[in-house]
Order: C-alpha cells, then sequence, then structure tokens
C-alpha cells in the first residue's frame, strides 16, 4: 500500500509534518501488517484549511454536478470492493465472507443510498412568501471507528457530498487501511481537491484538535460513549453541531407466542456475528421466567454452527475480535459475570480450542442474568450474550428500558400489532420486528446515551444541512 505513511490533503498525498508510526496490527495472528503514521494538530490546521477554501466552490455546485461525482465514484467503488474486504479482513478480523458479502458492500450501500436521497431532495421550498432553503452545513469533521470500517465512513462521507459540505475525515487508527484504500477511490473519481481531506491519528491528539477547531462548523462521529462525551465537551466552545452515534446494549425481546426455535436461533447469531463488535447487536435477550430453560437449550445448540477461527477460511464463521486492549477487557467482563452470579451456559474465558495466538475469544452465553449485573449493563462488544427473564410484557418493556443506551431493540411475536405496540414503548431509535434486517434507507441512531441525529438516507443528508429562512422573498398575491 503505497500511501500507508501519507494523508490526503488538497487532492494530494502528503507527508506528515512531525513524522511518527503506529503499526496495525492483524488480531488473527498479532503481526504488524502495515505502518501508519500519526496526525498532529498541524496536519488538521492543513486540512481544514483546504476544506474551508473549497466550500467557497463546492457548496454552490448544483445537484446535477454532484450526482455526476457520485457516478463515478461509485463506479470506481465497485472495481475496487474486493480490495477493500480484504484489508478490512487484515485490519480488524473480519472473516472473509463477511467482509466480501457485508462489510465492503455496505459501503456503496451507502454510497448509492446517498446519491438516491440527493436526486429526490429539495433544497428549496416555499412557505407564505418565505423561501425555506437547507444549505450545507460548512466544513465537516468525521470521526469514524474500526468494528465496521467502511459502512460508517460512507455514510457519513456520502451524505456530506451530496449536501455539499467538505470534510476531514480521521478514521480508527486500529483499522485505517480500507480508509487509505476509501481516500484512493476518491482520488481517483476526481473528488475536487480540498472537498475530502483524510489525516490518520489518534482520539487525543487529531480528534480533539478537529472537535475544537473553530472553522469546523460540524463533528460527526461514531465510537465510544465515553469518547463521544470528550468530542462534544471539545466542541462546545465553538458551539459547532455534534452528531453522534454512540454504545448500546440492545434489548431482544422474546413476547410469550413468539417461534422460540426460530427468534432464539437468530437472537444468538445476530449477537455473535462480527465477533459481536456492533453497535446495535442483540446483547440483552428477554424472555418468559417459564421459558428460560427452552432458551437455554436453543440457544447452546446454535453455537454448534458458529465456527470461530482464522477469518481468511471460509469456513470460519467469527474471527478475533480487534486488538489486546479489547480481548482482556471482554475477558473481564466474561469474568465479572461468573462472579456476580449468572449461570454460564457455553464459552468462557479460556480460548477457542487450537489459537493460543491471536485475539481470539469463545463464544459465550450467559442465563439467569438480571438487569442489575455488570454484564447487563456495560457495552461488552464481543462475542457475549446475556439472558434475562421477564414476568410478563410490561416487565419486559421496563427491563428494556433500564439502560443508559437507546441505539435499537428487537421484539419477536406472532402478533405483529401487539409487537409493534411493544416497539412504541422502547426507548430505543430502531426496533427490528421478528428479526428483519437494517434498511439503509431508514434513520440510524438512538436515544439517550446512544448518541443524537441520525444518519443514512435522507435523514443522513439532513443532518449535513443548515435551514434558512428568507422572508419576503415571495411577492404576495391579491
Amino acid at each position: 500500500m503505497k500511501n500507508n505513511k501519507k494523508f490526503y490533503i488538497n487532492g494530494e498525498w502528503v507527508d506528515p509534518i512531525t513524522p511518527k508510526t503506529l503499526g496495525v496490527i492483524n488480531p488473527a495472528n498479532e503481526e504488524i501488517v502495515s505502518e501508519i503514521s500519526l496526525g498532529s494538530e498541524e496536519d488538521i490546521n492543513k486540512a481544514v484549511a483546504a476544506a474551508k477554501k473549497a466550500f467557497k466552490t463546492f457548496s454552490v455546485t448544483s445537484k446535477e454536478e454532484r450526482l455526476e461525482l457520485f457516478e463515478k465514484i461509485m463506479h470506481v467503488y465497485k472495481k475496487r470492493m474486493p480490495e477493500l474486504a480484504k484489508a478490512i479482513t487484515s485490519e480488524m478480523g473480519a472473516p472473509v465472507n463477511l467482509a466480501n458479502a457485508a462489510q465492503a458492500p455496505a459501503g456503496l450501500g451507502h454510497l448509492s443510498k446517498a446519491y438516491k436521497a440527493l436526486k429526490d431532495y429539495k433544497f428549496e421550498t416555499e412557505i407564505n412568501t418565505t423561501i425555506i432553503r437547507k444549505e450545507p452545513v460548512g466544513v465537516c469533521g468525521l470521526i469514524t471507528p474500526w468494528n465496521w470500517p467502511i459502512n460508517q465512513i460512507a455514510c457519513k462521507v456520502g451524505p456530506a457530498l451530496a449536501a455539499g459540505c467538505t470534510m476531514i475525515l480521521k478514521p480508527s487508527e486500529v483499522a485505517p487501511l480500507s480508509a487509505i484504500i476509501f481516500s484512493e477511490i476518491l482520488d481517483e473519481a476526481g473528488v475536487p481537491a480540498g472537498v475530502y481531506n483524510m489525516v490518520n491519528g489518534d482520539g487525543p491528539t487529531v480528534g480533539e484538535a478537529m472537535s475544537k477547531h473553530p472553522d469546523i462548523d460540524m463533528m460527526s462521529f461514531t465510537g465510544s460513549t465515553r469518547a463521544g462525551i470528550s468530542v462534544a465537551k471539545a466542541s462546545a466552545d465553538s458551539v459547532k453541531r455534534v452528531t453522534q452515534e454512540l454504545g448500546g446494549k440492545s434489548a431482544n425481546i422474546l413476547l410469550h407466542d413468539a417461534d422460540f426455535n426460530k427468534a432464539v436461533a437468530k437472537g444468538v447469531m445476530h449477537c455473535m456475528n462480527n465477533s459481536g463488535q456492533s453497535c446495535n447487536a442483540p446483547t440483552r435477550m428477554l424472555v418468559p421466567e417459564s421459558k428460560m430453560d427452552e432458551v437455554i437449550d436453543i440457544a447452546k445448540n446454535t453455537l454448534s454452527k458458529i465456527v470461530v477461527g482464522n477469518p481468511e477460511s471460509e469456513s470460519t464463521t467469527i474471527g478475533p475480535v480487534v486488538s489486546e486492549i479489547q480481548y482482556n477487557k471482554i475477558k473481564n467482563l466474561i469474568d465479572i459475570g461468573i462472579k456476580e452470579g449468572a449461570t454460564l451456559v457455553a464459552g468462557g474465558t479460556n480460548a477457542p480450542k487450537g489459537y493460543n495466538k491471536g485475539y481470539y475469544v469463545e463464544p459465550t452465553i450467559f442465563a439467569n442474568v438480571t438487569n442489575d449485573m455488570t454484564i447487563a449493563r456495560e457495552e461488552i462488544f464481543g462475542p457475549v450474550l446475556s439472558i434475562l427473564g421477564y414476568k410478563d410484557e410490561d416487565d419486559a418493556i421496563n427491563i428494556a428500558n433500564e439502560t443508559i443506551y437507546g441505539l435499537s431493540g428487537y421484539v419477536s411475536s406472532e402478533n405483529i400489532k401487539n409487537a409493534k405496540y411493544v416497539a412504541s414503548k422502547l426507548r430505543t431509535g430502531m426496533v427490528h420486528i421478528n428479526n428483519a434486517p437494517g434498511d439503509q434507507s431508514a434513520a440510524f441512531g438512538g436515544y439517550k446515551m446512544s448518541g443524537n441525529g441520525r444518519e443514512w438516507g435522507e435523514f443522513g443528508l439532513e443532518d449535513f444541512l443548515e435551514i434558512k429562512s428568507i422572508m419576503g422573498a415571495i411577492p404576495k398575491t391579491a
């Protein structure tokens, strides 16, 4: 990768102002697969200046010009999708099947939805004698995570471009290789100089420099709630817009009339997908107390379909978790779950058989969990499922809402009308009924400490727009 130690600023690949490198670790074997440069405040200042200058011209481009740009980006993206998938496997351990079928294509999906949103969007409407204009918010700072790296980059960059904004991207330093390829894609597609900039670095240095920069008009952050709070605090002095997609502890409510064989199996598989490293994963399975033993058996049997192993093998279902830090955190929380009295159904702190190297965690299921236990409250971000019992429907809703988070929720029932009622009672930004898949045209985001603002489709586009009222612009009619 020729540009791994460079940043993309003002349409060029440039060296950092102060050389400093970081090794990118392959979590499957703990070996360095590449090195990147870590940026500084000076690099951010350079990128912001480029973005600010480019905003003057890009913000007034026509819808047609931006649609044409999207078409070029998507054309190049398709050509390089296999490279993106390969990079994601090596940088964060996604199995090749997941990387090729979901991780890399997710980025193209978001670009396509942003393109459609732009095509259909009305940037100007009329009310009485007033014109309501939707205008680009300005220079945007984008900070993205390592768990779905290209998904999160594309669902910010796409709508920002569609809105007419310019931007600086700081991808996760843990999984930055796919971001470098993405930047090469935008460069090849002919994105005007300064419109899109990319600087690698860590949160305390580059992330904070972006958040406090007076010439950045908006920060869009995806990551942990702790880091999101830091971004918001650093942004407060300049009163910039801050949108955040943060942590989650999503409840998966199986109502008494659910198809338990199907719902439990799907819930387990969804929780374990991507090694449990998804903010909207259904990590708390809520079941009637009378069904606990039945659910335990189904959940345990479902694990036989999961193959933990080398992410480069097509037979692997889940690979390692992303880093040693995450590995140790997950193992510690599993140990706390055991000590606090939850029933360990499967898994635990031992490494999967045959894996003495790499950050592999055995898929773990706890049952008879109560909502006051640590494993029911904290976001584990690993392949760990907690099964909780409830007395009745109201109790299930109360347990589901008894969390600081509010990203997603899940309800399974044969009665769709009742499932919709329960969904309406959940304090979450999203609810999946009977394990319905995500919809990239729908709004993605959460309540409470899961963040604010919405991403995906038209909703993501609107987060990058300001509203201007021009009174008296329309002549009064007699």
